[in-house]
């Protein structure tokens, strides 16, 4: 059975993809205080993350405060250092190989819900012993496949974390309007029953009054 140039195609990218996905990391997990994450990276790849804060554990409480976030590299050198951010995108490329430590800090008195992604992506020729130069332009046609893919992944990913946070948000202002406006109506039927009582003894009193 021969196998088409498109079949191979196919198939060398499926493995590309696959092999890839080993250095990414997606998680979306509740912070009291701090919580850190470690990620091994080889050197001269290109570490793509991005956070959003998801929501907060108190239904009233809707900050712009954000929280913290310091990555480290394996000496324990400060690569990035953001404060107060509800959401962050960035990327950087590991210079040394290791350990690389990236470390949430929640400031509020409230629990948050965060959407973390991370990525660390090189494309390297390491077996190039075959002496068809065909296979060269054909690894790096792949390459750039396999790095449309994932910013393609990324961003939709950014966005979707993006939409969650609205709804939220969207949600919870649309509660406190429906709780604010319930509690101007009952406040309105206190004050017109109170006014009710307060005519009605006055009357009583002016006819018992005339009566003498």
């Amino acid at each position: 059975m021969r196998i088409g140039s498109s079949e191979v195609w196919i198939l060398i990218s499926l493995l590309v993809v696959a092999w890839s996905s080993r250095g990414a990391l997606g998680i979306r997990f509740v912070i009291d205080r701090e919580e850190c994450f470690s990620h091994k990276v080889e050197m001269g790849e290109t570490v793509h993350f991005s956070f959003v804060v998801i929501k907060s554990e108190g239904s009233w409480h809707y900050s712009e405060e954000g929280v913290d976030l310091v990555v480290k590299g394996p000496s324990g050198e400060q690569i990035h250092d953001f404060r107060d951010k509800i959401s962050e995108k960035t990327e950087f490329v590991a210079h040394h190989e290791g350990v690389y430590h990236f470390c949430f800090t929640n400031k509020s008195p409230y629990h948050e819900t965060i959407d973390f992604d991370l990525h660390a992506a090189h494309f390297v020729y390491h077996d190039e012993h075959a002496k068809d130069e065909h296979f060269k332009p054909l690894f790096e046609h792949i390459g750039k496949l396999e790095e449309a893919l994932y910013n393609i992944q990324f961003e939709q990913h950014w966005l979707e974390a993006q939409t969650d946070r609205q709804a939220i948000v969207n949600e919870g202002m649309s509660k406190r309007a429906v709780y604010k406006a319930l509690f101007e109506s009952s406040a309105l039927i206190c004050v017109s029953i109170l006014q009710v009582f307060l005519l009605k003894h006055l009357f009583e009193r002016k006819l018992g009054q005339s009566r003498v």
